[in-house]
């Protein structure tokens, strides 16, 4: 019988505008389990950018929320602390997208090519990536792949938008245009991408590009 793959999902909070992107996070974790792998959910224990009203698509004055437990609500309370989990504990790791990824992983959404990626999320895939250990970058993710990874001059996608493709070039990374559908994978660097939401439109093509990381990832663990 096939070892069960020990798989990490980071996920940023809980609302595309301010967190993970809440189908992205779920159909990830979705395909995981009905590929039979062990999921670890984390999220870093830190203070939200800012709390964004979905219906308004406006910041929500003063309102403070946190990552960790933002994040809990997608899990079912099944979460734990990106700090707490070292490479040796995963087999790979995956992080969905959502602004929050951009806000409250890294700090591409303020600082573009100057973004800062959160201590314990750039900890955790510098030493997967070290272990050889595959790792998912889904929708505006590859920003952290390329801050973290560029030097490797990893192969990436974030769809085909021109200012976010040229921002992960500028990080050393090389950017591949590619369909909502599709993925991207750099074998040489066992990392794989693919757009979802970066194009949209729906669910359902979006569903098939993470369906395609999730078994991709899971073939190179």
């Amino acid at each position: 019988m096939a070892t069960q793959k020990r798989v990490g999902v980071i996920l940023a909070g809980s609302g595309y505008l301010d967190g993970s992107e809440i189908q992205e996070a779920t159909l990830t974790l979705l395909f995981l389990d009905k590929r039979g792998a062990k999921v670890t959910a984390m999220a870093p224990d830190v203070r939200q950018m800012h709390v964004v009203d979905h219906v308004r698509g406006e910041p929500a004055g003063s309102e403070a929320r946190n990552v960790l437990h933002e994040a809990a609500r997608i899990t079912r309370g099944a979460i734990v602390d990106v700090k707490a989990v070292k490479a040796e504990d995963l087999d790979a790791l995956i992080i969905p997208g959502g602004y929050g990824a951009a806000k409250n992983l890294c700090t591409f959404a303020t600082e573009g090519v100057k973004l800062q990626v959160n201590p314990d999320v750039e900890r955790l895939v510098r030493d997967m990536a070290a272990a050889g250990k595959p790792l998912g970058f889904v929708c505006i993710a590859p920003v952290i792949a390329a801050k973290v990874l560029g030097a490797k001059k990893v192969k990436l996608t974030i769809g085909n938008d021109p200012a976010t493709a040229a921002a992960l070039n500028a990080l050393g990374a090389v950017h591949v245009d590619a369909p909502v559908d599709q993925i991207v994978v750099d074998e040489k660097n066992r990392v794989v991408s693919t757009p979802a939401y970066m194009l949209g439109p729906t669910i359902a093509p979006v569903a098939a590009g993470i369906e395609r990381l999730v078994g991709a990832v899971l073939e190179m663990a």
